[in-house]
């Protein structure tokens, strides 16, 4: 190759390199500045969801009741009043403390163990007086005792110590309103009025005792 087709290919190539170089120069000139901050769309869109959410809570807190499987119904109109709160009976209270303390020998259908535990169900000794219902809870029951036309021969413990008064008082009203019984609640105040008249007692009673005390 010859020294002037040497010096017209370096000539060249200087000026693509120089055209390139202008060529670069433009582009960054036209190329859009960057915009400083966040777009205003993405932060819209964000806010709307956010009230979404807010106001979807505020709805679910006072109409949905809690989702309370006891108190849900999918067909209930939603109320303008506040949120329904199931009341909670005595009787309710008290079926928690027999499922507890008395449902191994008195069964959950309250008829107990047929020529062991007394039925509950039907029983004139669970509808009968309190005093005697009371007395046989917290100290306990020992010997034959005629229940519902049968007659059973086995012992109850006491659970004057291991059951408040408020606790006993609940267990036998629900005992007295389950089953088709149909007797009147008992009072924590009037367990706590007998446990005061038995005072350090620990025999348990018997039916002949008991049958003594109060009324039919």
């Amino acid at each position: 190759m010859s020294s002037d087709q040497n010096n017209s290919f370096v000539e060249q190539s200087g000026a693509s390199d120089e055209s390139l170089q202008q060529a670069h120069a433009r582009a960054l000139k036209q190329k859009p500045e960057k915009v400083h901050g966040y777009a205003a769309f993405p932060l819209v869109l964000l806010g709307i969801m956010c009230t979404l959410i807010f106001f979807s809570s505020i709805y679910l807190a006072h109409y949905s009741a809690h989702f309370d499987p006891l108190i849900f119904n999918e067909n209930q109109q939603p109320s303008k009043g506040g949120p329904v709160v199931p009341e909670i009976t005595q009787a309710m209270r008290g079926k928690k403390v027999f499922n507890v303390t008395c449902i191994a020998c008195h069964q959950v259908t309250g008829l107990g163990v047929p020529n062991v535990y007394p039925p509950l169900a039907g029983s004139e000794w669970a509808q009968g007086d309190e005093q005697r219902v009371i007395r046989i809870v917290l100290d306990g029951l020992n010997g034959p005792i005629h229940v519902t036309d049968k007659d059973f021969n086995n012992a109850m413990a006491p659970l004057g110590g291991a059951l408040k008064d408020e606790q006993i008082a609940d267990a036998i009203t629900y005992v007295r309103q389950e089953w088709g019984n149909k007797a009147p609640a008992v009072s924590a105040e009037t367990v706590a009025k007998v446990r005061a008249e038995l005072g350090n007692r620990t025999a348990p009673f018997t039916a002949d005792e008991l049958l003594k005390i109060g009324g039919k």
